[in-house]
């Protein structure tokens, strides 16, 4: 089992226990045991199995997790898990993700009307049922109903390039309006996260008539969820759903900070807080004196941090890891930023399944002021992309020749490819080939199902090789569409930091891989990370910035990323490895 495979099962029990009634702290327990488990880069059914004391040692690991982990691994299944699941249908998790609804009451539906699956639950809606429970009513009924309705896409997250598209598009409408004064986009969208739920808008505004008319006017605008005096929800044509927040501009920055979360970081900010005698909410910060609550700040994020104590850490990072030690010693990062990359590493050409021409992506990527690339076409085993064979590489590196002497030293295009891993081992092109090249991905396109050992084996013998420069989109997942392969991280970093190789965070918004823990990890193994866009167009190219927003999440720097640098400072990088 992976971690992620992992942290759902202790979410499934937290959320079990939830809706039993459970003892509270417990239930935190098991979120909270759920998030470090998924968010560690160290494979935690390789602990269970070998050395169970290390979970323990893992911050935010109890001892009733680390033991619960073991039993996961070892026999399959958590006990007490599957006891409440021989107690309470699976299917009432379902119920717990009906918007509006709660554990709480959904367990006493489930009690008093045996109500287990979604569809159950909108018959009792339907025939008045729900209203009948002692705490409901005609309006909860409803609200359940309209949390039905959306139940289905409320499950779906979207690209977090598909939402910046959405923002820039509703940012656009919204700011037409006059009233608006001040307007920011929060939520997992403002912290960067990889696939997004929702959209979070809060405005400063005299009117909130006027705003909310505005925005129920936004084309593919479905319908109006919610509409009361300072805030609105809408759907869209897509399912996708949008709130709006206006808030007084005293209370902008706390709301700004509250509404971007993430839940996790907003625990420990009110944390904090409690510990100085101070209250933090979305309307400010308060001092508590004698249960007198006086405003203190709230207008600005930076007001908000600074009355705890704290510079204002950047969105990206509130995922309550580590920011607040980071800012406590005056060490938050400075984050890479797009305009940091200098080169882009890897993309492909009409030669094999590209949309442009070599000469073509050369005159893109210089319009878009890079100072160097490095042309990545398929291998020979790529078959459905045309691959290229020793022959055809060897005649585009001779093209790429001809065009950097045309180019005199303004521009550096290299001679590059993309080779495959092979499914029994080894590399799709002999050394004698790949060693004529500048810079040599080597990444997995078949093969994605074998066994941990196996993919494992397969990449750490790319690594090995002094041909190879970076692994290309090294786990190969592919948001909302393939997990992760079955691989063992923590021997790859291991391997990549002894042979001196480089990683890919690969930008298109469909694999954005390396995923930001694995990101943050390599950070802290001083492994450098290449971001590259994997262009198959001159529009692809513009891809970068999303790997950027993914890099920033992991606390990358500018001195993390390898080509934020001069080529001539990369190859100081590359070429010891391909020397040795």
């Amino acid at each position: 089992m992976n971690n992620s495979q992992i942290a759902t099962e202790f979410e499934r029990l937290a959320d079990l226990l939830e809706f039993q009634g459970a003892n509270p702290f417990r239930i935190r327990a098991y979120r909270g045991g759920a998030r470090v488990i998924r968010d560690s880069a160290e494979d935690i059914a390789v602990l269970a199995r070998q050395d169970p004391g290390r979970l323990r040692q893992l911050d935010g690991i109890g001892k009733a997790v680390a033991e619960k982990c073991v039993d996961l691994v070892t026999t399959g299944e958590i006990p007490q898990l599957a006891e409440l699941l021989q107690e309470i249908p699976a299917s009432v998790l379902e119920i717990l993700r009906v918007p509006g609804l709660g554990a709480k009451r959904a367990a006493m539906i489930y009690q008093h009307l045996g109500v287990d699956t979604l569809d159950a639950l909108r018959l009792a809606c339907e025939s008045g049922q729900v209203r009948g429970l002692k705490g409901f009513g005609p309006k909860t009924e409803q609200t359940i109903l309209d949390g039905l309705s959306l139940a289905a896409a409320a499950g779906q997250r979207i690209y977090w390039a598909q939402a910046d598209e959405l923002a820039a598009a509703i940012r656009e409408h919204l700011s037409s309006c006059p009233s608006v004064t001040s307007l920011e986009l929060a939520g997992s969208y403002r912290r960067g996260k990889e696939t997004v739920g929702d959209l979070d808008i809060l405005v400063v505004s005299e009117s909130a008539d006027e705003v909310m008319d505005r925005l129920a006017a936004l084309a593919g605008c479905a319908s109006v969820l919610l509409r009361g005096e300072t805030k609105m929800s809408i759907r869209l044509d897509s399912g996708f759903q949008v709130d709006l927040r206006v808030v007084p501009a005293q209370s902008f920055g706390a709301a700004l900070q509250y509404f971007t979360g993430s839940k996790e970081h907003n625990v420990a900010v009110r944390e904090r807080a409690r510990q100085r005698g101070l209250k933090v909410n979305e309307w400010g910060v308060f001092q508590v004196v004698d249960g007198q609550e006086d405003y203190l700040a709230g207008a600005t994020e930076e007001e908000v941090y600074k009355a705890l104590g704290l510079p204002c850490i950047t969105p990206e990072l509130r995922e309550s890891r580590e920011e607040f030690k980071w800012a406590e010693a005056g060490a938050l990062p400075e984050l890479v930023e797009l305009c940091d990359i200098r080169g882009d590493l890897h993309m492909h050409t009409t030669a094999t399944d590209g949309k442009a021409s070599l000469e073509e992506m050369v005159s893109a990527a210089r319009a878009r002021g890079l100072e160097y690339i490095a042309i990545t076409d398929h291998s020979k085993r790529v078959t459905m992309a045309n691959g290229l064979d020793a022959a055809r590489l060897r005649q585009q590196w001779s093209e790429i020749d001809r065009i950097n002497r045309e180019l005199r030293g303004e521009f550096t295009v290299l001679k590059g490819l993309e080779c495959d891993i092979l499914e029994k081992g080894g590399l799709d092109l002999p050394d004698d080939v790949l060693a004529e090249g500048d810079w040599v991905l080597a990444s997995i396109h078949y093969g994605q199902k074998q066994s941990r050992a196996q993919i494992t084996e397969r990449l750490l013998e790319a690594v090995e090789n002094p041909c190879i420069a970076a692994i290309a989109h090294p786990t190969g997942r592919l948001l909302n569409r393939r997990a992760p392969y079955e691989l063992d991280v923590e021997a790859l970093f291991q391997a990549v930091r002894a042979y001196g190789k480089i990683l890919e965070l690969n930008a298109n918004p469909a694999r954005l891989d390396l995923n930001d823990v694995y990101c943050a990890a390599a950070r802290e193994q001083h492994i450098p990370i290449v971001i590259n866009s994997d262009a198959h167009s001159v529009a692809g190219l513009d891809v970068m910035r999303y790997g950027v927003v993914q890099a920033r999440r992991g606390g990358l720097t500018r001195n993390d990323v390898a080509n934020a640098r001069s080529w001539r400072e990369l190859q100081e990088i590359v070429s010891p490895a391909r020397d040795s």
